[in-house]
């Protein structure tokens, strides 16, 4: 049997992703690296797909990943997916740490370790400034947007020329990507206000001319299996655009889903450019008084009746690829509004799942505060479970060395931001159960243990609740530190629940909180 080309894929657990997988599992051994989980995201489980849940802007984590791969036999290809894009305009951190540090990382990876001979990069045609009316952005267009994904595109672009003689590389510029159920998330807000009620149903700014390509996530399947097929005939460093031509306006898509809708196509209510700044500014900051931001913020007003127009006949002379006309995001709209009015709640699931990838990222901003905290936590942990009410509220770890304290404090909350840095309770509860049955066969009791673990999780709170930028995230640090702690502690009453029962007796330490 002829051994199939190995590849790397960063990012799997993405929208692109998880369509990308699926469509080269059969003809590649796919190593897949993802912050999420396999089971949790969606992908596709395949004897050809082995999972590495591994996060690129951990280098440490992802070396140990790549060692593994490299003792394995390498690869011959990485298609390095992975980035951070929101629609927020803030200028969050992760655009740095994923699609700048993170990139680093995975090219110094490869050059030590795997040394591939192709590395396809991922970008979007939102990297580029907007041409001048009537232009179009073509595989030659530089990457010169003034937002931050732009600029982070720009310098990891740079950043590859840095490695052309350890393998060839390629970049691709993607459209904006949707599929049957939307999941893109300006489309998903222009639909949801579109075909509602709402007193701003039928505004549209400007002169309703705002306008980016689109393409149907089917077609990124299509795309890969050419370029995969052609990379050798392509030039170092070559910029492939996956796009169909031209651009989708607002009007366009306003008429088309309200036709698919209401059975006729509505009018829309022009509002002057003029007015959309202030107007926007306003609504979001009487979002911000009622705790539910709009997505349209007041940063968007200045692209409004701007043209993000592609001309990719370079792509498509090069690859002999080209978008299927039967996908083209107007005529879709009519089964994108049959899924939304037939299946409301997958509908709103897979958007919903979607935004959280785009828009929300607070456990690793949780994620970061704890590790910047780390000491002071550690330290804290110490002086309570050893000073006076320490002393009588956990007495048996009164007879551990002060080194075996620094020992368990390291271990026990790197596992909790271990659990926070990938959204799996799964590596905590684990955590957990192996050291209650350690504690209990050293005779610590359920009361103390459980203890210990509400103690670290008040320190946490308490800790980070100083921390200025930990503003807006009490919610989280709910769902990401007490309830994983919560889910431990159950753990540990399984495991003394279990001892009692082995041993024929009644559990130690049954006053232990639930």
């Amino acid at each position: 049997m002829i051994a199939l080309p190995r590849i790397v894929v960063t990012g799997a657990s993405g929208f692109i992703g998880r369509h990308l997988l699926d469509a080269l599992k059969d003809n590649y051994q796919i190593v897949a690296m993802a912050r999420r989980s396999q089971a949790r995201c969606g992908a596709p489980i395949h004897p050809n797909i082995s999972w590495f849940q591994v996060d690129i802007g951990d280098r440490e984590p992802l070396a140990a990943v790549f060692r593994l791969v490299a003792e394995g036999g390498g690869v011959d290809l990485v298609i390095h997916l992975a980035a951070h894009y929101d629609f927020t305009g803030d200028e969050h951190p992760e655009y740095w740490r994923t699609n700048v540090n993170g990139l680093r990382n995975v090219l110094d990876l490869c050059r030590s370790s795997l040394r591939p001979k192709h590395f396809v990069f991922a970008s979007s045609v939102a990297a580029c400034a907007f041409p001048p009316p009537g232009g179009a952005l073509t595989e030659a267009s530089p990457p010169d947007g003034d937002h931050l994904y732009a600029i982070t595109k720009r310098i990891g672009e740079e950043m590859l020329a840095e490695y052309r003689d350890d393998f060839q590389t390629t970049i691709v510029r993607f459209a904006a990507l949707f599929s049957d159920w939307c999941e893109y998330a300006p489309l998903f807000f222009f639909l949801g206000t579109w075909l509602s009620p709402a007193w701003n149903a039928r505004l549209l700014g400007g002169k309703g001319l705002s306008a980016v390509p689109y393409m149907h996530i089917r077609e990124v399947s299509s795309f890969f299996r050419i370029l995969l097929d052609r990379l050798g005939q392509l030039s170092p460093g070559e910029i492939v655009v996956a796009s169909p031509d031209g651009a989708v306006t607002h009007v366009e898509l306003f008429e088309a889903a309200t036709l698919s809708y209401f059975g006729y196509r509505r009018r829309p209510f022009l509002m002057p450019k003029v007015l959309c700044g202030p107007g926007m500014w306003f609504l979001d900051v009487a979002g911000r008084a009622l705790g539910d931001r709009p997505f349209e913020r007041s940063w968007m007003a200045s692209y409004i009746d701007l043209s993000l127009a592609v001309d990719a006949s370079r792509t498509r002379q090069r690859l002999g690829w080209s978008p299927v006309p039967r996908l083209h995001i107007v005529r879709r709209l009519t089964f994108l509004i049959e899924n939304f009015k037939t299946d409301p709640l997958e509908w709103n699931k897979r958007n919903q799942a979607a935004l959280k990838q785009v828009r929300l990222r607070s456990f690793l901003l949780i994620y970061a505060l704890l590790e910047h905290h780390e000491a002071v936590i550690r330290e804290l942990f110490t002086e309570r479970m050893l000073g006076p009410a320490g002393r009588e509220r956990f007495p048996s770890y009164q007879e551990f060395s002060h080194d075996e304290h620094q020992w368990h404090h390291r271990l026990v909350l790197q596992r909790l931001m271990d659990a926070v840095r990938t959204r799996e309770k799964a590596v905590f509860m684990t955590y957990c159960r192996d050291l209650a049955e350690h504690r209990l066969r050293q005779g610590v009791s359920e009361t103390e243990l459980c203890g210990v673990l509400e103690t670290m999780n008040d320190i946490c709170l308490e800790v980070l609740g100083r921390d200025p930028e930990s503003t807006g995230l009490q919610r989280a640090m709910h769902d990401y530190i007490t309830t994983t702690v919560q889910f431990g502690i159950d753990q540990v009453q399984e495991v003394y629940e279990q001892g009692a029962l082995a041993a024929g007796m009644t559990r130690p330490g049954s006053e232990a909180k639930s």
